[in-house]
Protein backbone atom coordinates (compact mmCIF):
# COMPACT_ATOMS: atom_id res chain seq x y z
CA UNK A 1 0.00 0.00 0.00
CA UNK A 2 1.50 3.59 -1.10
CA UNK A 3 2.04 6.31 1.27
CA UNK A 4 -0.99 8.97 1.06
CA UNK A 5 -0.03 12.37 1.16
CA UNK A 6 -1.86 14.73 3.42
CA UNK A 7 -1.49 17.72 4.12
CA UNK A 8 -3.39 21.21 5.32
CA UNK A 9 -2.13 23.33 2.47
CA UNK A 10 -4.44 23.31 -1.08
CA UNK A 11 -1.78 22.05 -3.11
CA UNK A 12 0.99 19.79 -3.06
CA UNK A 13 4.58 21.55 -3.99
CA UNK A 14 5.99 19.98 -7.05
CA UNK A 15 2.53 18.03 -8.01
CA UNK A 16 -0.46 18.02 -10.20
CA UNK A 17 -3.83 17.63 -8.91
CA UNK A 18 -5.04 15.58 -12.21
CA UNK A 19 -8.66 14.81 -10.24
CA UNK A 20 -10.87 15.92 -7.02
CA UNK A 21 -12.26 13.09 -5.59
CA UNK A 22 -14.53 14.66 -2.91
CA UNK A 23 -15.06 15.89 0.53
CA UNK A 24 -13.70 13.00 2.95
CA UNK A 25 -13.88 12.84 6.83
CA UNK A 26 -13.38 10.96 10.45
CA UNK A 27 -14.91 11.07 13.35
CA UNK A 28 -13.93 9.90 16.63
CA UNK A 29 -16.05 10.31 19.91
CA UNK A 30 -14.73 8.93 22.78
CA UNK A 31 -15.39 8.92 26.35
CA UNK A 32 -13.27 10.14 29.43
CA UNK A 33 -13.73 8.46 32.48
CA UNK A 34 -13.90 9.37 35.98
CA UNK A 35 -10.75 8.52 36.76
CA UNK A 36 -9.10 10.88 34.33
CA UNK A 37 -11.65 13.52 34.86
CA UNK A 38 -10.87 13.39 38.85
CA UNK A 39 -6.89 13.08 37.97
CA UNK A 40 -7.29 16.55 36.20
CA UNK A 41 -9.54 18.11 38.54
CA UNK A 42 -6.77 17.50 40.47
CA UNK A 43 -4.31 19.09 37.97
CA UNK A 44 -6.45 22.12 37.67
CA UNK A 45 -5.90 22.75 41.60
CA UNK A 46 -2.30 22.40 41.86
CA UNK A 47 -1.37 23.27 38.40
CA UNK A 48 0.51 21.63 35.20
CA UNK A 49 -0.41 19.63 32.20
CA UNK A 50 -3.17 16.25 32.20
CA UNK A 51 -1.41 14.08 30.41
CA UNK A 52 -4.33 11.29 30.49
CA UNK A 53 -6.33 13.92 28.24
CA UNK A 54 -3.83 14.62 26.41
CA UNK A 55 -3.22 11.25 25.38
CA UNK A 56 -6.64 10.65 25.22
CA UNK A 57 -7.03 13.76 22.28
CA UNK A 58 -3.53 12.18 20.36
CA UNK A 59 -5.26 8.89 20.32
CA UNK A 60 -8.56 10.18 18.86
CA UNK A 61 -7.26 12.85 16.11
CA UNK A 62 -4.98 10.00 15.29
CA UNK A 63 -8.10 7.62 15.04
CA UNK A 64 -9.97 10.15 12.77
CA UNK A 65 -6.83 10.89 10.98
CA UNK A 66 -6.75 7.40 9.71
CA UNK A 67 -10.52 7.24 9.33
CA UNK A 68 -10.36 9.85 6.87
CA UNK A 69 -7.37 8.56 4.76
CA UNK A 70 -9.39 4.88 4.55
CA UNK A 71 -12.39 7.08 3.13
CA UNK A 72 -10.22 8.78 0.53
CA UNK A 73 -8.28 5.59 -0.64
CA UNK A 74 -11.85 3.75 -1.26
CA UNK A 75 -12.24 6.96 -3.78
CA UNK A 76 -9.71 6.44 -6.13
CA UNK A 77 -7.17 9.08 -4.00
CA UNK A 78 -3.87 9.22 -3.44
CA UNK A 79 -4.03 12.40 -0.96
CA UNK A 80 -5.71 14.98 1.03
CA UNK A 81 -5.60 18.53 0.70
CA UNK A 82 -6.56 21.10 2.99
CA UNK A 83 -7.03 19.01 6.27
CA UNK A 84 -9.07 20.64 8.93
CA UNK A 85 -9.08 19.37 12.67
CA UNK A 86 -11.77 20.08 14.98
CA UNK A 87 -12.60 19.68 18.32
CA UNK A 88 -15.96 19.52 20.43
CA UNK A 89 -16.99 18.37 23.86
CA UNK A 90 -20.35 16.88 23.70
CA UNK A 91 -22.48 15.16 26.36
CA UNK A 92 -24.60 16.31 28.98
CA UNK A 93 -21.45 16.98 31.76
CA UNK A 94 -18.71 17.35 28.84
CA UNK A 95 -18.03 13.81 29.04
CA UNK A 96 -17.40 12.89 24.84
CA UNK A 97 -14.76 14.49 23.39
CA UNK A 98 -15.27 14.65 19.64
CA UNK A 99 -12.51 14.86 16.70
CA UNK A 100 -13.10 15.71 13.42
CA UNK A 101 -10.67 15.26 10.13
CA UNK A 102 -12.03 16.80 6.97
CA UNK A 103 -10.16 17.25 3.66
CA UNK A 104 -10.56 17.15 0.10
CA UNK A 105 -9.35 13.62 -1.48
CA UNK A 106 -7.46 14.26 -4.83
CA UNK A 107 -5.80 11.47 -7.38
CA UNK A 108 -2.46 13.50 -8.40
CA UNK A 109 -0.69 12.99 -12.03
Amino acid sequence: MENMILTTTPTIEGRTIAEYKGVVFGEVISGVNFIRDFAASIRNIIGGRSGSYEEELITARTQAMQEMEERARQKGADAVVGIDIDYEVLGENGGMLMVTASGTAVKLA
